[in-house]
């Protein structure tokens, strides 16, 4: 059948051939569905963990290192519980001392002789940030924030994080020659946060720093890996989804049934109703650091976060439109969230209200997509079973406005750097009657065409 059915279609496939051909393009769509990590709204982001070499005794074989954590991405952050940062050793390192963070284990040190044991002796250590209020002897700069990497938009002064240790026992690492290139590098780290994969440490440049108008310093050695983000690898089910609406359709066009997961189903969060909701506990704390799992209002799709996007009013030269985020997650209140929205519209954003905003990418004349987020102290949090909004008018741009086939609503929407489901196209709210809302300069061009019949009848 398969060779009857190519044959006629044309390609003049072999049976085995044509298997060959349906495989190889299905494990095309499969690492195309899965290989996730490149971001076209932020291609050059990522984070990277560097291990700059301050100081190596030969003589006790320990060294000194500054481990700092770089949150290069334009609107992704990390947020509570924080990271978690571990890796594995090539040998019998132990960790002597640390400041800036600790270990959560200190391991089986009993093969370690000394007058005071060493802070972690484990093959593969976990390491977290101190908190705030951390006495001051105890702290290095950059640390002390509970794991929290902010974005590099919201605050790029804070979007890194940095302790200092001690490790012992290490062995030096040789290249062909058999001449030293270093401590043999730690290997598999992982940041302890779902969806992100970190490469292998390899040596890089000495990292060099400015102390003041004519001298650098520099460190002996620096190590780096680079850890890339996929909402795949997070996670198979979205945690958003949108909803639209506008002022000309009283229909409100709502999530996508089972957008994040269906009631009932082994695989989605949990949900209370109505009855249920006094019984939800207060932002319970996941195990050993792990976030809490998620407990949602039961709702048609199933999010523990709605996006609802709605065309308010339409004035002569601009537009007015309304954007709600609403948490129905009923266990956790999202600190520093961001929303990322595009639309081609966004480039005559003229006037905002009780959100921060800055375009992520601009290309030259392009400029469709901006982040936004809270004002601080006002609702930079967005609590549990609550919401925030904003509405924004944006200035018409005679040559692509058109409140026609879907235009005023946005192309893509992220929320915390995870995208949202959209609804449908063939969903979208539509014009009163079936009117078809054309552009002025198509208007233009009918009348100039009927103006030139008249006067040739």
């Amino acid at each position: 059948m398969l060779w009857r059915v190519r044959n006629r279609l044309g390609f003049g496939l072999r049976p085995m051939e044509a298997e060959s051909l349906v495989l190889f393009v299905f494990l095309c769509y499969l690492s195309s569905r899965f290989a996730g990590a490149y971001d076209p709204l932020d291609p050059n982001g990522d984070i990277k963990i560097k291990w700059d070499f301050l100081n190596i005794n030969n003589s006790s074989f320990t060294y000194t290192v500054m481990v700092s954590i770089h949150n290069d991405q334009l609107y992704r952050h990390i947020e509570q519980p924080g990271w978690r940062l571990s890796w594995s050793w090539p040998g019998a390192e132990v960790i002597w001392s640390a400041t800036g963070a600790e270990a959560t284990e200190q391991g089986d040190c009993s093969n370690v002789t000394a007058a005071v044991p060493p802070h972690c002796c484990e093959r593969r250590p976990v390491i977290v940030d101190m908190s705030p209020g951390t006495p001051y002897n105890k702290q290095v700069a950059n640390c002390c924030r509970g794991g929290v990497l902010s974005s590099l938009t919201q605050n790029n002064a804070t979007s890194a994080a940095a302790f200092q240790m001690t490790v012992g026992l290490f062995k030096y690492e040789k290249d062909e020659d058999g001449k030293k290139v270093g401590p043999e590098r730690p290997f598999n780290f992982d940041l302890g946060v779902p969806g992100y994969t970190c490469s292998n440490a390899s040596y890089v440049a000495p990292t060099r720093t400015k102390v003041d108008k004519h001298r650098h310093i520099q460190v002996l050695l620096t190590l780096q890996a680079t850890c890339s983000y996929s909402q795949l690898r997070e996670s198979t089910a979205p945690p958003c989804c949108v909803s639209l609406s506008t002022f000309y359709d009283s229909t409100i066009v709502a999530c996508p049934h089972c957008s994040c997961g269906c009631a009932g189903d082994p695989s989605s969060p949990q949900c209370l109703s109505g009855s249920d909701m006094p019984k939800a506990p207060a932002l319970p704390n996941g195990e050993d650091g792990e976030p809490a799992a998620p407990i949602v209002r039961c709702t048609d799709h199933m999010c523990p976060i709605r996006v609802h996007w709605h065309v308010k009013v339409n004035y002569r030269a601009y537009w007015r439109v309304k954007v709600t985020i609403s948490n129905y997650n009923l266990v956790k209140n999202y600190s520093d969230w961001n929303l990322v929205l595009q639309h081609p519209n966004l480039r005559s954003l003229t006037q905002l209200f009780s959100f921060n905003y800055q375009p992520l990418i601009v290309y030259g004349p392009t400029n469709d997509t901006g982040m936004f987020w809270g004002i601080r102290y006002y609702n930079e949090m967005l609590l549990q079973d609550g919401n925030v909004q904003t509405e924004m008018i944006l200035e018409k741009d005679p040559s692509d406005f058109t409140f026609s086939g879907g235009w005023a609503f946005p192309r893509r929407v992220y929320f915390d750097g995870h995208e949202c489901v959209m609804p449908p196209p063939d969903k979208y709210p539509s014009l009163p009657g079936g009117a078809v809302a054309t552009r002025p300069s198509l208007v233009a061009g009918a009348c100039l065409l009927l103006l030139s019949v008249l006067v040739l009848v």
